[in-house]
């Protein structure tokens, strides 16, 4: 089986332009991620504005979660045949439903505390692809821009960092039910 060729996280510009689009500049700067809809070999800054942000996390609390975001898609994307992706770039790509799982982590802890950001994970790994890509719809459509800290993102934060994960019980809760 040959690999397809992608960008980033399984970001395939050939199958659709939708995408996220992570801004991870060097040192102690804020990451920024934006959702697109347009792709261009060439330049990808052109058309990222203030409309289209998602989030600007502080560089502390996304250094907390990037080896478990990379492990969690990279695991994914090889079993879908794809290539891995790295961290490795000031611009990232994100295929993109990779990219709603994404944000929904890291508006999940962009205003909580630190010590809180362990438990975010955990939560957020016991949720199927598909329960994430509905919490992201759900919080997106009333608050997706990335100055909304209100509404559905406050709710995210409660759910995924005050709610205690039994270990017993990790994964999607539909298939606990089957």
């Amino acid at each position: 089986m040959s690999t397809i060729e992608t960008f980033g996280f399984g970001f395939n510009p050939k199958e659709t332009n939708h995408h996220f689009l992570l801004e991870l500049p060097k040192g102690n700067k804020k990451i920024v991620i934006y959702e697109r809809f347009t792709w261009d070999d060439e330049e990808q800054i052109n058309d990222m504005d203030n409309r289209d942000k998602k989030i600007i996390l502080d560089k502390g609390k996304w250094n907390k979660v990037k080896n478990i975001i990379k492990k969690e898609f990279n695991r994914r994307l090889k079993q879908d045949g794809l290539n891995s992706g790295d961290f490795d770039n000031y611009l990232i790509p994100f295929e993109r439903l990779l990219g709603k799982e994404l944000v929904l982590l890291l508006w999940a802890i962009e205003d909580a505390e630190v010590a809180a950001i362990d438990l975010a994970i955990k939560n957020w790994l016991g949720l199927s692809p598909e329960e994430r890509w509905w919490l992201f719809t759900m919080t997106n459509a009333s608050t997706g821009h990335y100055g909304d800290k209100r509404g559905w993102r406050v709710a995210l934060r409660y759910a995924l960092t005050e709610n205690p994960v039994d270990n017993k019980l990790v994964g999607s809760f539909v298939q606990r039910l089957f």
